[in-house]
């Protein structure tokens, strides 16, 4: 069946423009127009429904409308096209009418025949009455698979002949992703098949050259994504970080001398008028004597000498400006007392720097002011207001001793949130000591008891507890990848065994060392490198929280560093995907910054309303959708996609899904599944029991 195109043309007419403003066209049906198939080129076809898509001539192109609503309206007077029978009484007739939300122009590309090329944005509207146009089937492909570098395939469009619908991963992940939706709606395959696809379609384009250079890294809390890249998979190389390692998985490790300041004050909850300047200040002065790293080489302790000794001039020269040798002489009096105790024991741990003349020149300050008296059978000892001239005498030791080791470092001691080698123990320690020297140990006795507590239980030492082989640059080429990433593209943190206490510090330290580890590379290397950071059930690390609170605790200095990623992070290459169930705890600036949306369903009115305010009015259509998405269907919407899109996400094996599955409770009541095997469920409690209670190697338990 051939047309002319005149013909064609007409075939395809199912309207007139009623209606035209910027944001919204409406659309009055002919009477001729077909109620549920129309003959298209030849071919039957369903007629276009909610949220379908139709034409409408401009200038040199279509403007593609996408239909939000359709309804039928009484009329008074009948609308026919055609000669009219003036002999008969024509009865009124129910007119159809239909919304359109304007989307973007369809121009036909030069040369090539029945190719088209769609591009978001009207430039030109159409006039009120000109028609409305079912598009065909290469139109409908042209516009759902329109845009540049489209590589990784994810799905097909119901809603478009079933085009292909492909993204590109430069939009997609340097923007930031967010996929959400309710439990059982297809998030974690959704997540699962992003990466597996984008990795196998990267690996097919690299051909033979060897596996791709890209990077994903996984903060799994439920232990999902083990099942979906564990195993002799050809495509994803995974190395699988867990608290209790199996054959083939590593040891999940994130040292507590990577946490900052910040970090420390929120787990411990320190105070901020007196506890949390006296940590930092701990924190300081234990990296800078590199408390507890075994056989320092002669530079590090080199190093580590002169970053201690820094500290201590920094600290007396402040005293001296700020007249506390006269004021408050006697907490300066011991507090050099207290210096001169140190070195003389770090004199032992630093063999070959002689420290004597600085602590000679301390003894003689002190003994030039100190005093004592007796009261009440006891003696009481205090110091003199010092002279300038006395402090000057161990200035300028100091001095002279960082002049031998290479002058000062002009910071008071490293940074407070450098990741600097130092054991747990040694901070405690260091901590009482500092509050006898400042005379507040009433007020540092519970903090120092909460360090000391959190040190000793086995389960979170397994996780942030110190260990002689944790060195930085070997952290982050196990957990960012290596050269080429040789040794797996997927990193999978499995946080699904870390104990609840540190399990938003944990998470946060890993997070932050991953952001500023590639913020450092590309502050060296003048170019970014690409990472992409999953974050799974988001809303309970990325949660919002009040800001006008004093103290922050863990789960806010958590999601604080997942704000900083979310505005910061493209800068530096790292990309960020959120995966939620619920979107309305998620914190609003996170989400702001996510360019990208792949929407499942989602039934709670709350979540429903967020996701209304963070699209634009003339897309509000399609999302109405969402309360009735059957799993596997997802809404694309966002910078990634050339327009929104309704997408039936490509299926997984069954091997390659996370474990989320639904409860088989009916298989299991009956004693057999759908196809008739045998479905058991054999109980036996004590190896789970032993593994609870951390009996030496429990047997393994039943799947």
């Amino acid at each position: 069946m051939s047309y002319t195109p005149f013909a064609h043309a007409e075939s395809l007419r199912i309207g007139t423009v009623d209606f035209i403003s910027p944001d919204e066209v409406k659309a009055l049906l002919d009477i001729e127009a077909p109620d549920s198939v129309a003959l298209n080129a030849g071919g039957v076809r369903p007629f276009p429904r909610v949220n379908g898509y139709v034409l409408m001539p401009v200038d040199d192109g279509y403007l593609i409308g996408q239909i939000e609503w359709m309804t039928i309206e009484r009329s008074a007077f009948p609308k026919r096209r055609g000669m009219q029978d003036f002999g008969l009484i024509d009865l009124p007739y129910p007119l159809r009418k239909m919304s359109l939300n304007p989307l973007g122009t369809l121009r036909k590309q030069a040369g090539l025949e029945e190719s088209y090329c769609f591009r978001r944005g009207a430039d030109a509207l159409p006039s009120v009455g000109s028609a409305v146009l079912l598009p065909t089937e290469k139109q409908l492909r042209s516009i759902v698979e329109s845009g540049e570098r489209r590589h990784v395939c994810i799905g097909t469009s119901p809603l478009a002949a079933n085009a292909t619908v492909s993204i590109n991963p430069d939009r997609l992940f340097g923007r930031h992703l967010a996929v959400l939706g309710n439990t059982g709606s297809g998030k974690s395959c959704s997540v699962a098949g992003l990466i597996r696809w984008s990795l196998e379609a990267a690996k097919k384009k690299r051909q033979d050259k060897g596996n791709p250079n890209a990077r994903f890294i996984v903060l799994d809390p439920n232990g999902e994504y083990t099942r979906a890249f564990a195993g002799d998979d050809h495509n994803v190389k995974a190395r699988i970080f867990k608290v209790s390692p199996e054959i083939g998985e590593l040891a999940l490790k994130v040292p507590l001398w990577f946490w900052n300041s910040a970090e420390w004050s929120s787990f411990t909850q320190a105070s901020a008028k007196t506890q949390r300047p006296l940590l930092k200040r701990a924190l300081r002065e234990v990296k800078a004597g590199r408390f507890g790293v075994e056989e320092p080489t002669e530079e590090e302790q080199k190093l580590s000498l002169r970053r201690y000794l820094s500290s201590t001039l920094i600290t007396i020269q402040r005293d001296l400006r700020a007249g506390t040798i006269k004021t408050d002489e006697t907490k300066f009096g011991f507090r050099l007392k207290a210096i001169s105790d140190d070195l003389r024991e770090r004199s032992n741990a630093f063999p070959g720097y002689s420290l004597e003349d600085i602590c000679n020149a301390i003894d003689q300050t002190l003994t030039s002011t100190f005093n004592s008296f007796q009261k009440n059978g006891k003696t009481i000892e205090y110091y003199r207001a010092f002279t300038e001239q006395q402090v000057a005498l161990v200035i300028e030791a100091l001095k002279n001793s960082l002049k031998n080791l290479g002058g000062i470092i002009y910071q008071q001691g490293p940074d407070e949130d450098v990741p600097l080698p130092f054991r747990g123990a040694d901070l405690a320690d260091h901590l009482q000591i500092l509050a006898e020297q400042e005379g507040v140990s009433q007020f540092l006795d519970f903090l120092i008891s909460r360090i000391r507590t959190f040190l000793s239980d086995s389960k979170i030492k397994s996780v942030v507890g110190d260990s002689d082989d944790a060195i930085l640059e070997q952290w982050l080429t196990d957990h960012i990848g290596g050269n080429n990433t040789d040794d797996g593209q997927l990193v999978i943190l499995d946080l699904s065994l870390v104990p609840t206490e540190v399990i938003h510090v944990v998470t946060a330290v890993a997070a932050r060392m991953i952001f500023e580890a590639l913020q450092r590379y590309r502050k060296l290397n003048k170019v970014a490198l690409p990472t992409v950071l999953v974050m799974e059930e988001a809303h309970t690390f990325v949660k919002r929280y009040r800001d006008d609170v004093e103290n922050y605790d863990a789960a806010s200095i958590c999601c604080q560093v997942f704000e900083r990623i979310a505005r910061e992070g493209r800068k530096f290459g790292l990309g960020l995907v959120l995966s939620s169930q619920r979107p309305s705890e998620l914190s609003p600036t996170v989400l702001s910054q996510c360019n990208t949306f792949l929407l499942h369903r989602i039934s709670n009115d709350r979540d429903q309303e967020l996701v209304h305010r963070l699209v634009p009015d003339n897309l509000r259509g399609l999302l109405r959708e969402l309360p009735s998405l059957p799993s596997q269907h997802a809404i694309l919407l966002g910078w990634a996609s050339e327009l929104p899109v309704l997408v039936k996400v490509n299926e997984l094996p069954k091997s390659q899904q996370p474990h989320s599955d639904d409860p088989d409770y009916w298989d299991v009541w009956t004693g057999s599944d759908q196809d008739g095997k045998q479905v058991d469920r054999e109980v036996n409690w004590k190896p789970v029991a032993d593994d609870w209670q951390g009996v030496a190697n429990p047997p393994e338990a039943e799947q």
